[in-house]
This record gives C-alpha cells, structure tokens and sequence, in this order.
C-alpha cells in the first residue's frame, strides 16, 4: 500500500524546487497534483523530478467542473495522466446548486469516456459544498455515472456526512483510491454544513468548513480505525494524505503527517 502526499500546500514553481524533495525526504511513495500544475510545471520537466526523487505520481487531479472549459482540461487531462503514468484521473464535481443532474451526467460521460481510451482510472471526489456530498448522493452517482467510474473515498470531506469507518464498509467495493485528513469541526460546524448542502452560496460557511482540516491526529478521526476499515474491506491500493492549512513548515507538517498514519499502522 502506497503513500503519497498531495502538492496542494505548494505553488506550482516551489512543487520542483521544495516539494518532491520534502515528499522524498519524508520517505512517501508518491504524489498527487493539480492538472494546473502539471501545465505550469510540464509534464517532461515533472517526470524528471518525480524520477530523480524516487517518486511515482498517483492522480492527477482535474479542477472544479464549473463550465464546459473546466471539462474539456479535464478530458484533456486523461491523456496527460497517462503520459506521467498516473493511475488516477481526479474529478470535482460542479459547486453545489450550480449545475443540473442531467448536465453533469454529459460531463461526467465525456471525461470518463477519454479517462477510457487513455487507459486511466476516473475517480470521483465527494466534497462538501460540490454536487455530491451525501452518502446518498455517493451511492446514486455512482449507479448513474460511466461503469469506469470509481470513487475516490475523503476521510475529513466523508465525516460531516456521516460515520467514516462506516463509510469505507458502504463502498467497499468502489473505493478505488483514498485521501486521508482530519477534521476539527467548530461547535456550530453542522450550520454551515447545512447552509452549504442547501446550495446557499455563503463564503464564511464555506471558510469554516475549509479550514477545519487539519494534521492527522489534530481532528475527530480515528486513523487506527480508518485503517482497520480499510484492512477488512481489502484495500490494497495508492493512499494520499491532503493537508491543505499548514503553509508554514510544510517540511514538518508533511512528515508529522506520515509518522501519526505509521503509527496508526502499528498500533
């Protein structure tokens, strides 16, 4: 079971210079990164960072599908996921409220469609504040979505939703690749979880859910369990951790994150 770690806490220039290298240094396995950063950075100049770091790359995550120009760089995306090797391609469903079902079903058609010929994996992201949140509407989407549709399993975006050990048994069977993240919710947390599930487009709501991820072992989340779960279920495959908030002492917060999961592991 590989580790990686996400690129989001680096901007696209420091991926090269500082990134690789602290992921190398903290003994990952490998990367994920933004389809923006893969254009920034380019994909021949990033094969030979991943190469000289020893670092395999797991997903290349597509951004926000806001308009069809979001879904066509994410088609396009397919090609260049696997052109750099990557396994996965990422998918963020439409902000909540702003697209129909019958709109993101074409969307979502397409891109998996060329996630097919390119020979990749398309995953799905439920994310608070997206298109798909709920266990539910987990569940619906993937009957309704192409058959090569998996889901990428969130830990901190799962648990306002619902029990996150429970979730992992519920799609056992479509979890084709997992970002790990705690979450430390404030006391009126489950208000602007409801405010955002409404579609209400309400940024301080969307801030408090945002910055309530934090380190592994800093939030709510039992990751000995997360991982238990994830043993009886058969999970064998690529593991991200996602730290989003800690922008000071990246170096620190990417290998306190990798101790607390080895700990878990050992337990």
């Amino acid at each position: 079971m590989g580790v990686g770690y996400t690129t989001i806490m680096y901007d696209p220039a420091e991926v090269l210079s500082e990134g690789l290298g602290d992921f190398a240094a903290c003994r990952y396995d490998g990367v994920e990164i933004g389809l923006g950063k893969v254009d920034y950075i380019g994909v021949d100049s990033l094969q030979e960072s991943l190469e000289e770091n020893g670092l395999d790359i797991y997903c290349v995550m597509a951004g926000w599908l806001n308009n069809e120009e979001d879904v066509e760089a994410a088609v396009d995306g397919a090609a260049i996921a696997a052109e750099l090797d990557a396994r996965f391609l990422g998918i963020l469903p439409p902000p909540r409220g702003q697209e129909t079902d019958e709109t993101f079903d074409a969307w979502l058609d397409r891109i998996c469609t060329a996630a097919d010929e390119a020979g990749v994996t398309p995953v799905i992201h439920h994310h608070g504040a997206s298109h798909i949140e709920s266990p539910e509407e987990i569940e619906e989407w993937l009957k309704r979505a192409p058959d090569n549709l998996e889901l990428l399993y969130d830990t901190a975006h799962y648990q306002p939703y619902g029990d996150v050990i429970d979730g992992i048994h519920r799609f056992a069977d479509d979890i084709a690749y997992v970002h790990l993240k705690d979450i430390d919710p404030t006391v009126d947390f489950q208000s602007h979880v409801d405010t955002l599930s409404a579609g209400n487009v309400q940024y301080d709501s969307l801030f408090v859910f945002l910055t309530s991820f934090v380190d592994l072992g800093a939030g709510v989340i039992d990751f000995e369990a997360v991982n238990e779960a994830l043993d009886e279920i058969g999970y064998d495959g690529q593991i991200t951790i996602e730290i989003e908030n800690e922008r000071n002492d990246r170096l620190v917060h990417a290998k306190r994150n990798v101790d607390h999961w080895n700990d878990a592991i050992d337990a």
